[in-house]
């Protein structure tokens, strides 16, 4: 089941949410968001939900554990945090990486079985993440461990951000796990940020989708230049909107039941440098690896240059079992690191300049991302910087009926809420404006989305793959 689903948007959303608030019972409504939960997860992964169920009573014991040796015996408390840390590696390898190591070891020796054949559980690579997070903090002193089962299943299970993320940390949520009340602000501003994250993925994300079918994999035998540039940029706008769309309705989802997540993007395509960029994309992600491997690394302190490359090999590997994915990290960590040796020159070149260079080097970093066949991915760049065919006709022709489109897309990328500061007239008006504007706003999107929706067979979400 996904958000921009009509199922999940006229039964599911609106059956959680009563049972959720038919009680002012904690303890039933963290029940009730668990089963509906793993009803979610179950409605396309029935097999795998038993997966995530292992995950999360494995960490919720090792939790307990870990917080029973740490005032008598540290080191007991370490080896249960390595038990942690060995059993969500292991998951991973066992059902993301298990076919693509296969692979690779095969290639030198034959190996004396059958490859791999497990397909990827939907969101294995965010629940993981969550689950190790939170052993790891409480190893650390940073939060308790949690003593209720039913807690801790909802934590892990819960369906705003079970598939495809945010990365939402057991810290970020732990109080309001047992003191959430009913909220009108909350919801209404949750309602909101909801029907805008559908308008993002429904109206943008997916109309760039179908044309970067179009140019990317229906017709990339004859793609001239100007058409593989069009196509790499439109997969931009995909992948941008497509996840950034699904983290707003995920935030939206979490204020309508009482939880505030932190936010995952805030206008990557603003970015004046790859730090930059990646400061402002995917953002949940990035503060894992920052806080779990960078740091215990030796951060900024000790052998950096080898810390960030180590950090954006494994975000790559993080992405996908495939070697365009270390590629992806390998080409981010080298721009990385030039930017740390560069950093005093980059302070002095025009804002604009750098502006440009980013996006230069993020929309060709697409190509890596995109292509998982080496082969092809070569042609690619070869039609990109030089290919004699010919500019179609249809090429113009998709331009001009998508003007306004593309101007919209336009603006969404641009960072009013930086540009104009809270104090600036301009944005005290237009805020009081969309107060009382925001039911008719709302109801206007869904609309529109949902009219999108029953006409359109293309609905998928990129980051289901992760």
């Amino acid at each position: 089941m996904v958000f921009s689903s009509l199922t999940f948007l006229f039964f599911f959303l609106p059956l959680t949410l009563f049972f959720h608030y038919i009680t002012k019972n904690n303890l039933f409504r963290n029940l009730s968001l668990t089963i509906f939960s793993l009803i979610f997860y179950a409605w396309g992964e029935p097999l795998w939900v038993f997966l995530l169920l292992f995950s999360a009573i494995f960490d919720y014991g090792n939790g307990l554990l870990i917080a029973h040796y740490l005032s008598k015996s540290k080191l007991k408390a370490k080896w249960i945090l390595a038990l942690s840390i060995i059993g969500n590696v292991g998951i991973l390898i066992a059902f993301k990486y298990g076919g693509f190591i296969y692979d690779n070891i095969n290639y030198f020796i034959t190996l004396p079985f059958e490859r791999p054949t497990n397909t990827l559980p939907i969101g294995i690579s965010f629940y993981t993440f969550q689950t190790l997070s939170y052993t790891i903090d409480v190893y650390r002193g940073e939060v308790k461990a949690q003593k209720n089962i039913v807690n801790f299943l909802m934590f892990v299970s819960l369906f705003h951000q079970l598939v495809a993320g945010p990365i939402v940390r057991y810290q970020t949520i732990e109080a309001e796990m047992e003191n959430r009340k009913f909220n009108w602000a909350d919801i209404s501003s949750g309602v909101g940020r909801f029907c805008f994250g559908l308008f993002k993925k429904v109206i943008i994300a997916n109309t760039a989708g179908e044309l970067v079918n179009k140019y990317l994999e229906n017709g990339f035998n004859d793609l001239s230049s100007p058409e593989a540039w069009f196509g790499i940029i439109l997969f931009s706008i995909q992948i941008y909107f497509d996840f950034s769309g699904y983290s707003d309705m995920a935030i939206g989802l979490g204020r309508m039941f009482g939880f505030h997540y932190d936010e995952n993007f805030k206008h990557p395509y603003a970015a004046i440098s790859v730090g930059d960029f990646y400061k402002r994309w995917h953002i949940s992600l990035g503060k894992f690896f920052r806080d779990y491997v960078y740091i215990p690394l030796g951060g900024n302190r000790k052998m950096q240059l080898r810390n960030i490359m180590v950090v954006w090999l494994l975000t790559g590997l993080w992405h996908g079992a495939s070697w365009n994915f270390v590629l992806w990290g390998f080409y981010f960590g080298c721009f990385m690191i030039m930017e740390k040796l560069l950093e005093n020159v980059l302070k002095k070149t025009p804002r604009i300049i750098r502006h440009c260079y980013t996006l230069f080097l993020i929309i060709l970093s697409r190509s890596i991302f995109y292509f998982v066949d080496f082969s092809k991915l070569k042609q690619f760049i070869v039609k990109l910087f030089y290919n004699p065919l010919p500019v179609k006709d249809a090429f113009y022709t998709d331009i001009y009926s998508h003007v306004f489109w593309f101007v919209l897309v336009i603006f969404l990328c641009i960072p009013w809420d930086e540009i104009i500061k809270p104090e600036h007239y301009l944005r005290k008006k237009t805020e009081l404006v969309y107060a009382y504007a925001q039911p008719v706003v709302n109801a206007l999107l869904l609309i529109l989305c949902i009219t999108f929706l029953i006409d359109s067979t293309y609905n998928p979400f990129i980051y289901f793959r992760f």
